[in-house]
């Protein structure tokens, strides 16, 4: 083969891989907001998948050596649910954890509505509350509501009463729906404590 032929082949190598890497898209690691905001609109394994599980071993690195509550988050649930990876549910309890730990608010509000509704682990009402009840008083909306409608059914204190309805009383809802069932939940919370203690509640801190 002479010179001219290997040249005129190499060109055309290069001619296909450049060709083939414009085609290829090339899937960014989510910023924190945007992970975030794909946790708190429970569409982070959606997405993950969207992406052909392209990203499995940069979640991982973020989550195990970086250590970002959102990662580590993210890594536990896809963990727990065999998202992209091998399904190991306690590894993937214990990385929840772990974020919840680091103080992210749909952590905690996770493992409460796990031990709420007996998901992966014992149904345990009471101890749903406390995580509950660390998030809604932080202002994570979905640990308020679910706060607020465990103390209706008789979880937790009395003694709790007003704090909770205060975090949700003054909270900011956009959504219609959810601002008519917080409405429903408020109401019914009031039905069990006193006047003055719910117009004290409702009276926003500025």
């Amino acid at each position: 083969m002479n010179k001219r032929v290997i040249i005129l082949l190499f060109s055309m190598l290069l001619s296909t891989s450049g060709a083939a890497a414009a085609n290829f898209e090339v899937i960014q690691l989510y910023s924190q907001d945007d992970l975030n905001k794909l946790i708190n609109n429970n569409q982070h394994l959606q997405r993950v998948k969207a992406d052909e599980c392209q990203l499995v071993e940069d979640i991982e690195a973020h989550a195990v050596k970086i250590k970002e509550p959102s990662y580590t988050y993210l890594w536990g649930d896809m963990l727990a649910w065999g998202v992209c990876v091998d399904r190991n549910a306690s590894l993937g309890m214990h990385y929840i954890r772990l974020a919840a730990k680091q103080g992210l608010l749909a952590a905690i509000e996770q493992l409460g509505r796990y031990y709420d509704k007996g998901i992966l682990v014992e149904e345990d009402k009471y101890r749903a509350v406390i995580y509950y009840r660390e998030a809604a008083l932080q202002g994570f909306l979905k640990a308020q509501l679910n706060y607020i409608r465990l103390l209706i059914d008789g979880y937790g204190s009395p003694i709790d009463y007003e704090d909770a309805y205060r975090a949700l009383f003054v909270n900011v809802i956009p959504d219609p729906k959810v601002h008519q069932q917080a409405k429903e939940l408020l109401d019914r919370l009031a039905e069990k404590m006193p006047e003055h203690v719910v117009k004290r509640a409702s009276k926003e801190v500025i």
